[in-house]
């Protein structure tokens, strides 16, 4: 559907704001809990054959218990360079090298720390509203511009910009949530 008309207007920024809802919750998930999850390491990107990759591409995860991840590189020659990457990385873990894959042992989060996560995941959450946001306005502006040239009348603009509104309150109202369960997460001891 073309963005020239009201409907794709309305589902350009009906996109952007999933997406944005999207990407929030990705940045929620690579936040430490002080559980081993994949998420956390998957994106980090790692030099190997001569470039940057994350890790996902070079290497394989388990959890195999609540506590512990195992990074099996599917090149033992890259297991220095993952092992660096997590290293330098801001995760605060040092991977244990056996030689053909790495351990990474989750500390329990000290209540500091866990106050520290849940402002950063506030800052993440703001960040996705803030696109929202962004997709709404963007829309509006589309929306201004077909009733200057004429297309659609004043009336059209204001039932469009209802939707628009209703359209960012739930995807703001699903950051909110998503951002909810990750506090909750978080302060969970």
């Amino acid at each position: 559907m073309s963005a020239d008309t009201v409907p794709g207007v309305l589902s350009d920024a009906e996109s952007r704001m999933h997406k944005a809802v999207q990407h929030a919750r990705g940045e929620f998930a690579s936040v430490r809990t002080g559980r081993a999850s994949p998420a956390l390491v998957e994106k980090l990107i790692v030099h190997a054959y001569g470039q940057d990759m994350p890790l996902q591409q070079i290497a394989g995860f388990q959890v195999p218990e609540a506590r512990l991840l195992l990074i099996s590189p599917y090149d033992r020659a890259n297991i220095g360079p993952i092992e660096k990457a997590i290293q330098n990385s801001d995760l605060g873990l040092n991977p244990s090298n056996d030689g053909v894959s790495l351990r990474l042992s989750f500390p329990p989060l000290t209540q500091e720390r866990r106050k520290d996560l849940v402002k950063r995941v506030k800052g993440m959450a703001e960040e996705g509203r803030v696109a929202v946001r962004n997709a709404r306005r963007d829309a509006r502006k589309s929306l201004e511009g077909l009733a200057k040239a004429g297309t659609i009348s004043d009336d059209d603009v204001t039932r469009a910009e209802k939707e628009l509104d209703r359209l960012t309150h739930a995807n703001e109202g699903d950051i909110d949530k998503s951002l909810a369960d990750k506090e909750q997460e978080l302060l969970e001891v």
